[in-house]
């Protein structure tokens, strides 16, 4: 089931609050409905739940400040369905000791064949204890095996992040 996502920060509010609630669908809307009667004074019924269905957002949300450790990867492939099975593979593979919060993978759409994958982090140690785990040493390998050359690693301290 698809993670879900609602933020206070997306609905009018007096309080200004901050609050973002991520999970699946059902159990989002009912912590959000508990925290909108609690926090915000609404009443709970139909109506609050219709309009907190129409502020969900698929997908978990993922912030990166100062502090937090992001790691950048270049490679080139043809094969981009295999990086992901390969990727997914990893993910079931180090399970609950994984210490990635978020990646994203893209492909350069004017050298097409050219992708980076950005991972977030918490800070440089949890980055480091990701990276030494067997399931992520694997990764790295078959990453090796479907890309054209080596991958290129950059490890970068956030210094700041911005939000648009």
């Amino acid at each position: 089931m698809a993670r879900m996502t609602i933020d206070c920060r997306t609905m009018p509010s007096e309080t200004g609050c901050t609050l973002t609630i991520s999970g699946e669908e059902e159990e989002v809307l009912r912590a959000a409905a508990a925290h909108a009667v609690d926090v915000h004074g609404h009443t709970d019924g139909e109506e609050l739940r219709s309009g907190l269905r129409q502020a969900l957002t698929r997908g978990a949300p993922f912030e990166v400040g100062p502090g937090a450790f992001v790691q950048l990867i270049e490679f080139r492939t043809q094969r981009p369905e295999e990086f992901t099975a390969t990727e997914e593979a990893w993910a079931e593979a180090i399970g609950p000791d994984r210490t990635a919060r978020w990646a994203i993978t893209a492909e350069d759409r004017n050298h097409r064949g050219d992708h980076v994958q950005i991972v977030g982090f918490d800070d440089y140690d949890s980055a480091m204890a990701n990276s030494k785990h067997p399931a992520t040493a694997r990764f790295a390998e078959k990453l090796r095996a479907v890309s054209e050359g080596d991958p290129v690693f950059h490890d970068l301290d956030v210094r700041r992040a911005t939000a648009f």
